[in-house]
């Protein structure tokens, strides 16, 4: 099976102020960190070959994963500095890689995707890139792909735009030749603006993969707790409290997630949370749908300070 590229270096900043904390690949999902979770995936289907870029929070990542034989894969680091963008990222790892063909997993979501049949799909079309897609449900949340007969792209939609589109869930598969020409080290702010010339400079080039694979989102704060709890009730249980997470026993935790070393005071109430590293939740205060962390210096858009907690809500 061909090695795969999951991105983790982006700065997340629709994940914030979580991802002030950690790096989004690292937050826990229904009990198992998200880059866990992905490359577990991977491994299923017969990757045992991963390199992970980073950039932000580099450190949350590498504790989790480490070498990655904890896993039974072969995992490296392709550092960037600065960040380099999803054409860019790509192009920096291809010495890593050392394969003419790699899947492209984002490290800020998951599908339910038939791997192998995507990668035989990509063989048989003979593209350069095969991006997986759902019919697009949610025009005003996404942005689409533009899909012509056949499977093939022929442009991409804005969020919100009236076009028949298609929503990319995070995994491609690709030949190295379509980042071959770029240059190594230069920062590119995303596939937008790569793609573009593929499709008209080779049209074919870049295909859909049309599937009916689950697709789940944390984009966002509130999008994380959605799918945290969802993947909860689909695997059984509760949801599962961070290393050295300690909750006294007059205290009422609902729906919400605690990350490590969080302490719950006596009497206090958390509905519908998200409760970051660290945190010291007041006795005898109630929460509902917010995030948590310890102020640790400036306040991100839409946080305040209560206490000595910084709180927004979800």
């Amino acid at each position: 099976m061909i090695p795969a590229l999951v991105l983790t270096a982006g700065l997340a900043t629709r994940f914030r102020p979580l991802s002030l904390v950690r790096a989004k690949a690292a937050v826990p999902v229904a009990g198992q960190p998200l880059i866990t979770r992905i490359l577990r995936q991977l491994r299923a289907a017969g990757i045992t070959e991963a390199v992970l870029n980073l950039h932000h929070l580099p450190h949350t990542l590498t504790r989790i994963v480490g070498d990655g034989s904890d896993l039974g894969m072969r995992v490296r680091y392709s550092w960037e500095m600065p960040i380099l963008g999803s054409a860019g990222g790509p192009r920096q790892a291809l010495p890593l890689l050392g394969a003419p063909t790699f899947l492209i997993v984002n490290g800020d979501t998951l599908a339910d995707l038939d791997i192998g049949a995507m990668v035989a799909a990509h063989r048989r079309s003979g593209a350069l890139v095969t991006m997986a897609t759902v019919p697009n449900e949610e025009p005003q949340k996404y942005g689409g792909i533009v899909v012509g007969a056949g499977g093939m792209v022929t442009g991409f939609a804005k969020r919100g735009s009236s076009h028949s589109a298609h929503h990319f869930i995070g995994v491609q598969v690709v030949e190295a030749a379509a980042f071959a020409s770029l240059n190594a080290g230069a920062p590119y702010e995303s596939v937008a603006a790569v793609y573009p010339a593929l499709i008209s400079d080779h049209p074919g080039s870049v295909r859909a993969h049309v599937c009916t694979a689950a697709f789940f989102d944390i984009g966002t704060p509130s999008d994380y707790l959605r799918t945290s709890l969802l993947l909860m009730r689909r695997e059984g249980g509760a949801l599962p409290r961070g290393a050295r997470t300690r909750v006294d026993a007059t205290a009422r935790v609902e729906e919400s997630i605690l990350w490590d070393d969080v302490d719950v005071g006596a009497g206090s109430m958390l509905r519908e949370c998200v409760v970051a590293d660290g945190a010291r939740v007041p006795a005898d205060t109630s929460w509902t749908g917010v995030t948590l962390r310890p102020t640790t210096g400036e306040l991100t858009l839409g946080e305040r300070h209560i206490g000595e907690l910084a709180v927004a809500s979800l």
